[in-house]
């Protein structure tokens, strides 16, 4: 297979609108007395730490990373989580949106945690999503922020390639620079390699998956969940 025909093929596949098997795995005043009194709320159970899945050395999890890490949180936190996600999966889009802002501000914003993201893409889409949140620099973050924000809108778009590009002019991409991220197969590559390197040495089979001082948990946690874990660390 030539080079040309490698490069085109991460945007021709997303002409194709992902399976949704593919997706599902990603697996005030004093009352009158004749006013009843209002029953208090019964006090919220504590949240157990869900049981993890066994666990990998953290310093083995942390070496020889494909490609740069992308990290949220201080070098030296007690705490580090790492996730593996997939752009079209909506239990990663679910956690992302809904229970990392607690996370993030509770933990990783006080130094108790820090995040390291990984990439994990469960098809063309997925990689191609992650292509330009690499190639918007600093702006890694902000991108991944909005791919999940806006999952629905581009993932299973009959037009995969014009959905994105609209999102992707939004962030500042031109046609030009869009198709040239696009078509970096080194970036691909790369891309595809912290996926291999995730299933292969440390058994990641769905998304998201967490390890969390080298605890493996998969599923989007909640919460109270992942809160459960941190504070019996």
């Amino acid at each position: 297979m030539s080079v040309l025909i490698r490069r085109r093929s991460i945007i021709s596949a997303m002409a194709v609108i992902p399976a949704a098997g593919i997706l599902a795995a990603c697996n005030g005043e004093e009352k009158k007395a004749e006013t009843p009194e209002t029953p208090a709320a019964p006090e919220k159970p504590k949240v157990e730490p869900p049981a993890d899945q066994g666990s990998v050395d953290t310093a083995k999890l942390l070496a020889d990373a494909p490609m740069e890490e992308k990290i949220v949180g201080e070098a030296n936190a007690p705490v580090t989580i790492i996730e593996y996600a997939s752009m079209t999966c909506p239990h990663c889009a679910s956690f992302h949106n809904n229970t990392w802002p607690a996370i993030k501000e509770k933990y990783v914003d006080t130094g108790k945690a820090r995040l390291i993201f990984r990439e994990f893409g469960f098809d063309p889409r997925a990689e191609a999503g992650f292509m330009l949140a690499r190639c918007s620099g600093d702006n890694y973050f902000a991108m991944i922020d909005v791919l999940f924000r806006q999952q629905e809108s581009w993932s299973r778009a009959p037009d995969g390639k014009a959905a994105l590009l609209k999102i992707a002019r939004l962030a500042g991409f031109s046609q030009e620079s869009f198709e040239a991220c696009l078509t970096d197969q080194k970036l691909l590559d790369d891309v595809r390699a912290v996926k291999d390197r995730g299933a292969n040495e440390f058994r990641v089979d769905s998304t998201p998956t967490f390890f969390i001082n080298g605890k493996k948990y998969t599923g989007a946690l909640s919460v109270g969940e992942m809160s459960a874990i941190i504070d019996s660390m």
